[in-house]
């Protein structure tokens, strides 16, 4: 849901590069990118569902990390749990209501090292008509040049949590949970 997520991660990447780079504009790579969200049904599991239409770029500045931004687009209409029966009821006036808020957004506002290769990244999630201060908890898992593509390329890991009835999506509550675990992985390319 935060795919946003997917979506804050310009920090991190400068941990890796050396200080002397301007600041780089990256691309996210939507066959690399989704948002997986896990939530309690009922205390019985915790089924998940993923956003793969992530879209995206972020800016780093290699010197000062904390001036690096993200920003991010989800397509609401992409979510998949594999059970096209729960996708078509989850993308329903009941939960996300893809037909009236199709987009989600990330724009982050602030970036806060917290180690070599981590990073808190803040800033406001847009869902379901809603926007709400969220902050990523963020790691760099590399940057370099990618073998497939040729590119230099930053790749990361982020998790965050929010409740779903911030955002107004509170069908079923309290049985099915109001916690959301959300978990981000992408890969970004750097643009000429």
């Amino acid at each position: 849901m935060n795919r946003i997520a997917s979506f804050v991660v310009p920090a991190f990447l400068a941990f890796a590069a050396p200080a002397q780079a301007a600041t780089e504009t990256y691309a996210f790579d939507p066959m690399h990118a989704s948002v997986t969200w896990f939530i309690n049904h009922f205390g019985f599991s915790n089924p998940s569902g993923k956003f793969t239409a992530v879209q995206g770029t972020l800016t780093l500045d290699d010197a000062h990390p904390e001036n690096s931004k993200v920003a991010v687009t989800i397509t609401i209409g992409n979510l998949v749990t594999g059970i096209d029966k729960l996708d078509a009821h989850l993308k329903s006036a009941d939960f996300f209501n893809a037909d009236q808020f199709p987009t989600a957004s990330f724009t982050s506002d602030k970036v806060e090292r917290t180690g070599d290769k981590t990073a808190k990244v803040s800033g406001m999630l847009t869902l379901h008509g809603v926007t709400k201060p969220v902050t990523l908890e963020v790691t760099l898992n590399n940057i370099g040049e990618s073998p497939i593509t040729k590119k230099k390329t930053a790749g990361f890991s982020a998790t965050a949590m929010l409740k779903r009835s911030d955002f107004g999506i509170d069908k079923y509550l309290p049985g099915l949970g109001d916690d959301v675990k959300l978990i981000i992985e992408t890969e970004a390319a750097l643009q000429p």
